[in-house]
């Protein structure tokens, strides 16, 4: 048992996972585009999901949201709800595409991602906040989704590589778009 642990792809996630929550921590704290904190924790789980498929990344955002719960002190669980749901839906990706490409790949992050933020609203709803859902919603989804799909250009191969996943083929037209 002990040794399936170590041969999964959890030991190569949860050191990932802290160094982009140590960089969210602290390096995009400061750097806000419009006033918004770019989520790039999220942005990894619904890498997992588009790199991995629904599965893979509903666990990885899940494993992905108790470390995020643990470091910020927001209630155990609320944050691997959205995570998890960004990797899920970002997985779709895997189910639909006909060929791998890696525009269709952060696109699907992008949703993922907005879902998974569109989600934490709801989720601090459930767990008893009063004002939950606030007017910024509509300018912070956006703004996170788009920072996830452009971050998904990095993140998507790390994703490959820590899910142990063997490296697709992306073909770039010869017109070079």
């Amino acid at each position: 048992m002990f040794g399936a642990l170590l041969t999964s792809s959890l030991t190569r996630i949860i050191p990932i996972g802290m160094m982009l929550l140590a960089l969210q921590k602290t390096l995009f704290v400061e750097l806000q585009p419009f006033g918004v904190i770019i989520q790039i924790v999220l942005a990894f789980a619904a890498s997992a999901g588009a790199a991995g498929g629904p599965e893979r990344g509903a666990i990885t955002g899940f494993s992905l949201g108790i470390m995020f719960d643990l470091a910020v002190g927001s209630p155990l669980g609320s944050a691997s709800i959205t995570m998890g749901l960004a990797g899920y839906v970002a997985g779709w990706v895997d189910l639909i595409r006909i060929e791998t490409t890696w525009w269709l790949a952060a696109i699907f992050v992008g949703v993922g991602a907005a879902v998974g933020e569109g989600g934490v609203p709801v989720v601090r709803r459930f767990i008893g906040e009063q004002d939950a859902f606030v007017p910024e919603l509509a300018k912070i989804v956006p703004v996170v989704a788009v920072t996830a799909a452009a971050a998904s250009l990095l993140l998507v191969p790390i994703s490959r590589w820590s899910l142990k996943i063997e490296r697709p083929e992306w073909k770039m037209p010869a017109d070079g778009r």
